[in-house]
């Protein structure tokens, strides 16, 4: 009896294991597209993970495993220390490349829910599981891709159902708060956010639930202050001046015509110097006019550069707006290049050798936080491998980021002159959140400085959009369409005896896709099929 119930386990166990098997392969053939993309996305992760070990460092990872909070926040420290301490480096890259796979699945998930085509959800995640930019910071110490994982998980639980329930709303904004303690500048996610909220605030009800999203975002952000509060005793972020705007007013300004007291004209610098250094440099270059600046007695470098600044804005706003447009569609460009004043676009490439940046960053310290203190190392072939993919192609064309940034934006604009049916309504709503999210961002980011780095939240967020404005525009077409084929009026068709249009026969089995009741009435009417009696 004993062996005959082990025997009936085993067998159990089997038929679940084959009922598994069998749902796997029905969903990757209905998925194929996704589930060829998806496993590409999971080669490369590997791949780059056994190419470069530990992992790669970069100049700012230094205060992330360090934990200095002068200059950034440390929400990343609750991703970093538990699995540095727990599996090393590695496990940090392991466990980001994992997060690039959840975002790719998150997004095709929620776009399928939102009855958007299969091709097309699988074409939106493209990008950031085969974008050798994305695969590069996923290897790399640095919070970049926690920052988008949040910011995925926010609009996730958003646009899940049409109406988000209330827990959905503070869930959002739970996540969408941790991503600002993860870096700053998510603090701008609250302008699209406001928007999306403001669109669906109808009834108080629905404002009330709005209200919790509000809530559930400060609550992330009032921990993470009071902690700094009573670690370091600043109620801030960080430690940093407000001289960080100066790099972006000296570049774009024009000194020849600027007018300036003479103690701020050294701050102002030379094209040459601006081309030279860069706003990077400008700032942090020891040599640069900002760090090298005498201030008059009972001044400070910080109020110094904060006149100048406001001198740059209030002479030159046009000069300070041009230099920002153009450094934001840098990302719409055919080819990815290190313009004259960037940051340098190699940092973001794979190299053949362990990349590193001195003083900090060398081998030596690399292998010092490295369980058993051994060297870091690149198999040079792997290396070759994914350089070559990098730069001939395994980036994604500017271009088709300009089509869906402009498919986005279409599809939000119709938010106000589209139909009124409830499914045209949601998609347009849906694709203002996240087309807003995107160009805010990026727009935020680039107010500062120009990094290719800093344009990756484009890679999940813009072709997303573009899919939403498609189908949105598709919405408002099809909804358009019984209209323009002459379909008889409201006041045609036969009335019942309380005077109101009789819409029985609108129950019809065959249903097409974009009309409502109502369009079946008209259709059915103009056929000549008769009406049921009142």
């Amino acid at each position: 009896m004993r062996g005959q119930g082990r025997w009936k386990g085993f067998t159990d166990g089997t038929s679940r294991l084959s009922g598994l098997l069998m749902a796997a392969r029905t969903s990757a053939r209905r998925h194929w597209l996704f589930t060829i993309v998806f496993c590409a996305g999971l080669s490369l992760r590997i791949l780059t993970q056994v190419a470069y070990s530990p992992a790669l460092v970069y100049i700012d990872s230094y205060r992330y495993l360090h934990g200095d909070s002068s200059l950034d926040p440390l929400g990343y420290l609750v991703l970093l220390w538990p699995l540095q301490r727990a599996g090393g480096l590695a496990a940090v890259a392991a466990a980001q490349h994992i997060l690039g796979l959840g975002m790719a699945l998150s997004l095709y998930s929620v776009l399928l829910h939102r009855g958007m085509w299969r091709w097309a959800a699988a074409l939106a995640t493209a990008p950031v599981l085969l974008d050798g930019y994305q695969l590069q910071a996923e290897q790399t110490i640095m919070p970049d891709v926690l920052f988008e994982a949040l910011i995925v998980a926010g609009l996730t639980v958003l646009l899940w159902r049409r109406i988000p329930a209330a827990w959905q709303m503070g869930l959002a904004g739970l996540a969408l708060g941790v991503a600002v303690d993860v870096r700053q500048v998510g603090e701008v996610l609250i302008v699209p956010a406001l928007a999306f909220l403001l669109v669906r605030a109808i009834r108080w009800r629905r404002l009330a639930e709005s209200a919790l999203f509000t809530v559930g975002s400060a609550i992330p952000v009032l921990i993470y202050l009071m902690v700094q509060f009573a670690v370091l005793g600043h109620f801030t972020y960080t430690q940093r001046n407000s001289s960080v705007f100066y790099g972006r007013a000296a570049a774009a300004a024009d000194c020849a015509t600027l007018r300036l007291q003479p103690d701020e004209r050294s701050l102002c610098p030379s094209p040459q110097v601006v081309a030279t250094l860069g706003i990077d440099g400008l700032v942090g270059d020891p040599a640069g006019p900002l760090l090298s600046y005498q201030p008059p007695p009972g001044m400070t470098i910080e109020a110094m550069a904060n006149r100048f600044d406001h001198a740059v804005v209030m002479q030159q706003p046009m000069a300070v707006v041009s230099a920002i447009h153009r450094d934001f569609i840098k990302l719409f460009a055919f080819t990815r290049n290190t313009a004259p004043g960037d940051m340098p676009i190699s940092r973001w490439q794979f190299q053949t050798t362990y990349p590193t940046y001195p003083p900090l960053i060398t081998l030596r310290y690399v292998a010092s936080i490295r369980p058993g203190g051994g060297q870091p190392s690149v198999i040079r072939p792997l290396a070759e491998v994914l350089r070559d993919y990098q730069l001939h192609g395994g980036y994604t064309p500017g271009p088709l980021l300009a089509v869906a940034a402009l498919a986005g934006l279409a599809g939000s604009c119709l938010l106000g002159v589209g139909g009124r049916r409830r499914e045209h309504t949601a998609t347009a709503t849906a694709c203002l959140l996240t087309t807003a999210t995107a160009i805010v961002l990026l727009l935020a980011s680039d107010v500062y400085e120009f990094s290719w780095r800093y344009q990756l939240p484009a890679l999940v967020l813009l072709p997303p959009a573009g899919i939403l404005g498609a189908a949105a525009i598709t919405t408002a077409m099809r909804s358009a369409a019984p209209k323009r084929a002459g379909a008889p009026g409201l006041n045609d068709l036969p009335v019942r005896r309380d005077g109101q249009p009789n819409l029985v026969s609108a129950r019809s089995k065959t249903r097409r896709p974009g009309w409502s009741a109502l369009d079946h009435v008209r259709h059915r009417y103009a056929r000549g099929q008769e009406f049921e009696s009142p």
